[in-house]
């Protein structure tokens, strides 16, 4: 077994060639690394500097580094092993160290406080972190960090590409993207440590529907972007809605929603809640009035909306709704799957819960279903158990493409956000369009809601083309560029006619809520705004 100084260890102490103990070794994530009993990286305050100094006490390293490797740790290093494993190189050194450390750092080891300069990924694990006053997080020991050190992922950008991997993984590899954890159960070394597990003292997972290191990652990315404690994901966008109402509303409970939505959600409120006895006011997203008579008339659990709302991007005002729905003990989840945490931080402005179809937005290629919500713990603890019971969970290859989406979600959304505000203005004057919904327009009735909580206004427009149902088909079908497909978000340009695509079974409900034949819904990918109008310009013309 290898013994040598925290102080004085380095890669070139190893001796040539080296040939490693015969001890077990753990690559599964410990208390010492990863796990709700340890501090969490996930919080835009605790990504610091990679030069920011921090304690051995800290990074749970004693002045005795024990490092363990398994017989086979020789073959492991292997061109085709380092292809298929994620547990070698330095960071299994550094890591094993922190599986291995279970004891209190001795007095002596404060001798060694400071960087970890003499390991060469000293930079990248050196982080501190901190609680959200400014405080140091407690270690499991009870020590506390050296030292503050300022943020330095205060952007999206950052945040978006760095969030839950650079410092903190729970997943052990020296390789730059996350790998997947393809496996449906976990497995412990003896009964007393599966006891530990179940006991708290032992931090893993246990089979595949309660979590996964590859989904974890992305649900620490969520959270940083959101600004929430913690963030659930989910098979799909439906699945979030369902799983929330379904474990905050109780059986002949109340909740509020809007009559600008989509219609999925509301066919579930519609179809499925009576049946649990849970009756629901449907309001105009303006309508404030009718929410407070809502809130005095009934005990109103859940408010539920999306802002901006699908298909025509009104926009609630989600700092009043959450002053007013608070004051009567009423949860509010704003579904923010239109703005994306780049454009909106609804949780920053008083909603409890923010909800995110990531097939769209934050997944962004048109390759993948997934949904999630961000929230307090309390909060989303609770939907966690009912997820865990019935299901519906996100495959961790699903997990991985949407963690490689969002490393461009600044980025696409910045673009889309400018093509869809150009093309709306553009529409807005064409003759052959009679009226445009965008809420980057002076013209949107909520126009000034969207400037007072939203930085971008999305990617997405609505407009009315002059003409009937088989002129906006004419002009949909003459278009070169967007795809007719039922979603948006993505980096190709989608166009739908939701009198076809969505309502086309329902002529009373299209009627009901507004959905004219000469609806079109454009979502702006990230090819060129010029070849995008051009575009649109010869299909109205050929109408």
């Amino acid at each position: 077994m290898a013994v040598t100084s925290a102080s004085s260890f380095h890669l070139s102490s190893l001796p040539k060639p080296f040939t490693p103990s015969a001890a077990s070794f753990d690559c599964r994530p410990t208390a010492a690394n990863y796990g709700p009993s340890s501090p969490r990286l996930d919080k835009p305050s605790a990504y610091l500097r990679p030069g920011a100094s921090a304690s051995l006490r800290h990074l749970g390293l004693s002045s005795a580094l024990i490092l363990r490797f398994p017989p086979n740790f020789v073959r492991q290093l292997s061109t085709k092993a380092r292809r298929n494993c994620s547990n070698i190189g330095v960071a299994q050194i550094v890591a094993a160290s922190w599986a291995n450390n279970n004891n209190p750092v001795p007095p002596s080891a404060a001798a060694n406080d400071g960087p970890l300069a003499a390991v060469s990924l000293a930079a990248d694990v050196a982080a501190v972190a901190l609680n959200g006053d400014g405080s140091l997080v407690q270690s499991a020991d009870g020590s506390k960090a050296a030292a503050p050190a300022s943020a330095i992922f205060g952007s999206d950008g950052s945040l978006a590409v760095h969030a839950g991997e650079r410092f903190g993984r729970g997943i052990v590899t020296d390789g730059i993207t996350t790998p997947v954890v393809n496996t449906s159960a976990y497995c412990f070394k003896n009964s007393d440590q599966l006891l530990d597990f179940k006991e708290g003292r032992h931090v893993s997972y246990e089979y595949g529907r309660y979590g996964n290191p590859t989904t974890a990652v992305l649900e620490e990315k969520m959270s940083a972007l959101e600004r929430a404690e913690t963030t659930l994901f989910m098979a799909s966008g439906m699945n979030a809605a369902v799983c929330l109402i379904s474990a905050l509303v109780p059986a002949g409970g109340h909740m509020v929603t809007t009559t600008d939505c989509y219609r999925k959600t509301r066919k579930y409120m519609e179809n499925e809640l009576p049946q649990k006895g849970i009756t629901t006011t449907v309001i105009d997203p303006a309508d404030i009035d009718s929410l407070k008579t809502a809130l005095d008339t009934h005990n109103v659990s859940l408010f539920f909306t999306e802002t901006p709302t699908n298909p025509f991007f009104r926009c609630v005002d989600i700092k009043l709704v959450s002053e007013l729905c608070h004051n009567k003990g009423a949860v509010v989840c704003i579904d923010s799957t239109f703005a994306s945490p780049v454009n909106q931080k609804a949780l920053t402005l008083g909603a409890d819960i923010v909800l995110h179809s990531a097939t769209k937005f934050i997944a962004g290629h048109n390759d993948v279903l997934g949904g999630c919500i961000s929230g307090s713990e309390k909060l989303i603890s609770k939907v966690r158990l009912y997820h865990n019971v019935v299901g519906g969970v996100l495959n961790p290859n699903a997990a991985y493409m949407i963690i490689r989406g969002m490393k461009t979600l600044h980025l696409r959304v910045q673009h889309q956000n400018s093509t869809a505000l150009r093309m709306a203005q553009f529409l807005e004057e064409h003759p052959k369009i009679i009226r445009v919904y965008y809420p980057g327009l002076p013209s949107h009735p909520e126009h000034h809601i969207a400037k007072k909580q939203m930085t971008g206004f999305g990617g997405v427009i609505s407009f009315e083309v002059a003409g009937d149902l088989r002129t906006t088909m004419k002009f949909i079908d003459s278009l070169k560029i967007p795809y007719n497909a039922p979603s948006f978000g993505g980096c190709e340009s989608i166009i739908d006619q939701p009198a076809i695509m969505s309502y086309w079974d329902s002529p009373s409900e299209r009627a009901k809520y507004g959905i004219k034949e000469n609806l079109v819904r454009f979502s702006c990918g990230i090819e060129g705004f010029e070849d995008l109008k051009a575009d649109i310009v010869q299909a109205l013309e050929a109408i």
